[in-house]
């Protein structure tokens, strides 16, 4: 079982069952085509959808949909969320920016950010060019930078420290 808050609303329980899906322990019918790979057509009480899935975020079970032109953001919680959240430690799974170290050695041909910016999870910090592939770095969670270690044409080994987060 799911629970799923659409735009932030009041939260929704999702199951499925051998009959189908269930949406606060109704059944609920619905006629879903897939016309692409992010793109669907849905049947719902007489009345036509269409759904494009514009981002899928595994990391925190968030899903931005567009239906028929209107964006809305699906956030979902499964048993072990909701566990940890019964037990007081629903923050204990957030996660601060830890120090950006290279992947890969490389060449840094780019840097987004200065010291004293704060960045968000996915804001792109610098570019990395690693067997002539540029390597786009983003944040794995929000934070403030502290330091940067290195500038625009320097080359880099695996595991040098690249950016410092407060």
């Amino acid at each position: 079982m799911l629970i799923a808050s659409v735009n932030n609303t009041k939260p929704v329980t999702v199951d499925f069952t051998a009959t189908g899906p269930t949406l606060n322990d109704a059944p609920f019918l619905w006629d879903m085509v897939r016309l692409s790979d992010r793109t669907f057509h849905i049947l719902y009480e007489n009345q036509s959808y269409n759904a494009e899935l514009l981002e899928l975020d595994r990391a925190t079970k968030t899903i931005s949909l567009k239906i028929n032109g209107h964006i809305h953001t699906v956030q979902l919680k499964d048993r072990f969320d909701q566990l940890l959240e019964q037990m007081g430690m629903s923050n204990a799974a957030s996660v601060k920016v830890g120090d950006l170290k290279a992947p890969m050695p490389g060449l840094i041909v780019g840097i987004s950010v200065q010291p004293g910016d704060a960045v968000q999870k996915g804001d792109s910090l610098l570019i990395l060019e690693a067997m002539k592939m540029e390597n786009n770095l983003k944040a794995s969670s929000g934070g403030t930078v502290k330091t940067i270690r290195i500038t625009k044409g320097d080359r880099v080994e695996k595991g040098q420290i690249l950016i410092e987060f407060v």
